[in-house]
């Protein structure tokens, strides 16, 4: 197992892991070190996104992501999963149009792609969203709410993990979408 990770992020990495410190936005910065890996895991993004962010996600995460698609094309790789969000996302109009940029360039890259869709990750700095578990509980019981709180819920780092694990160890045949309500499920 390999990690690109950014210059002094190398300590974050687990020892059994071999990390390939690159930079994440230069085309061909990682080429050469990811060849002969089968999959290809994309989490590059801004953190804690809003829509305030909108020109850093143009500026971070769409290139990170056309260097990753060139990259993993080039070196071989035959199935993409890549961390994109719930949709449609009214409130994050800037974050998801790229996410689907991100989307549409690795479909027609011609790799198996797995685009992982969850709307928000509770984890560790991001707990005062517990307090709107109850709402969201409600919301699946009301006819009127029911689709939009399942499909924008809120899911735990250890599901997000279990899934991403589980589309690791079962590559589709094509491309598959992997949302809030099927992250949940694969828990």
């Amino acid at each position: 197992m390999k990690a690109v990770v950014r210059p002094g992020s190398e300590k974050k990495i687990s020892g059994d892991v071999l990390t390939i410190v690159a930079d994440p936005l230069q085309e061909g910065s990682y080429t050469e070190a990811i060849r002969g890996c089968d999959t290809f895991i994309h989490l590059i993004g801004v953190t804690h996104p809003s829509p305030a962010k909108a020109a850093q996600f143009r500026a971070i995460d769409l290139p990170s992501v056309q260097v990753a698609v060139k990259a993993a094309g080039d070196a071989g790789v035959r199935h993409f999963i890549y961390l994109s969000i719930a949709q449609p996302a009214p409130l994050m109009q800037a974050y998801l149009a790229v996410r689907a940029e991100g989307e549409a360039l690795i479909r027609a890259s011609g790799m198996k792609a797995t685009f992982v869709r969850p709307w928000y990750v509770l984890g560790p700095g991001h707990r005062w969203p517990y307090a709107l578990l109850p709402f969201y509980w409600i919301a699946e019981l009301l006819p009127a709410t029911r689709e939009s709180a399942r499909r924008l819920g809120l899911i735990t780092i250890a599901q997000m993990l279990k899934a991403l694990v589980w589309a690791v160890e079962n590559p589709p045949a094509d491309t598959r979408i992997l949302d809030v309500p099927r992250i949940r499920e694969l828990s």
